[in-house]
């Protein structure tokens, strides 16, 4: 499990409970003697402890040698450099499972095309797990569910008897287009819902804004080759329900500090952790301009993220779009 973050500490939790063998890799040595030794991660979750089987390291070599899995979360921005640093240690049964939500700022690609772009590694050793899985409520053991999507079933079937477990229930999908683009596209939408929250807006806008945007994703996804069916379910509307509900989401926590008056700087300070749908937004934009598709929240999303629109004129751009049918 490459790493020790707030989501890879809570797939860890959740394969060590499965009976999977589980190394968690930490960029720090001192996360993970702290793992080893009382286990406990200071950094993201004090308060929970970790199963006693759940070992940890900073070697990467250790971590991955014999490995039948690597499981990554890592920023997406920072995964093809950590690909290029530990791609030489993967080794040729390893099957890479990705838990990111986002795409290449550069380049528009998704973790999937990364990985096999960086590691050679074929489509069917590569596997991508999403859906309303807030670390938080998993580290408490609360009922949660995820989609695992690869082109080879019966990969997706073996990681998914690998990660279940009595409070973590992985269905399995060979559309991985689909179940990846679920968990990029949120991430804008969830941005959006903060934003009105910010503002003082109620439920209505709140509603307004992921049922469209949840239109506008399906566009997109449906467009690059993603079945439509799949953003109806876990990975899809699943997970924009709860990164656009829960006051743990990283991506609508910043959104409504945006909303609040707050500048990009604060609004990163006060959420203290990655936000993934900030790095993504023009990327999405570009896939949307690239593959001709309409998604004015993205558009208006990216603008305010670039100073180009003030909150209150991306507001009124959205609001005062010519009518037409649903």
């Amino acid at each position: 499990m490459f790493s020790a973050g707030s989501w890879g500490t809570a797939a860890a939790q959740i394969l060590a409970d499965a009976g999977t063998g589980v190394v968690l890799h930490a960029r720090r040595s001192e996360v993970a003697d702290a793992i080893v030794s009382h286990h406990r991660n200071w950094d993201y979750f004090p308060e929970f402890e970790l199963p006693a089987s759940l070992t940890a390291t900073s070697d990467p070599a250790a971590a991955l040698t014999g490995a039948d899995y690597l499981v990554l979360s890592v920023p997406a921005q920072s995964l093809r450099q950590c690909l290029r640093a530990w791609g030489g240690l993967i080794e040729p049964q390893t099957v890479i499972v990705s838990l990111m939500k986002g795409v290449e700022a550069l380049t528009g690609l998704r973790a999937s095309e990364i990985i096999r772009d960086v590691t050679g590694v074929p489509a069917e050793r590569v596997a991508v797990l999403s859906g309303p899985n807030l670390a938080r409520e998993l580290m408490a053991r609360q009922p949660a569910a995820a989609t695992i999507a690869c082109p080879d079933e019966e990969t997706a079937e073996r990681f998914q008897a690998a990660c279940l477990t009595s409070y973590f229930r992985p269905y399995t999908s060979t559309d991985v287009i689909g179940c990846e683009m679920g968990g990029v596209l949120k991430n804008v939408i969830a941005l959006a819902v903060g934003i009105a929250g910010g503002l003082g807006y109620g439920d209505n806008a709140t509603s307004l804004i992921m049922t469209r945007g949840l239109a506008e994703s399906i566009r997109l996804a449906t467009a690059m080759g993603a079945q439509p069916i799949t953003l109806s379910g876990l990975s899809g509307m699943g997970d924009l329900v709860a990164t656009c509900s829960s006051p743990l989401s990283r991506n609508r926590t910043f959104g409504t500090h945006l909303g609040a008056g707050l500048s990009l700087d604060e609004a990163a300070a006060a959420t203290r952790q990655t936000t993934e749908g900030i790095k993504s937004a023009e990327a999405i934009l570009g896939l949307a301009q690239a593959y001709s598709v309409d998604m004015p929240i993205t558009r208006v999303v990216t603008a305010v993220l670039h100073g180009k629109v003030t909150l209150d004129e991306a507001a009124a751009q959205l609001m005062q779009r010519p009518p037409k049918p649903e």
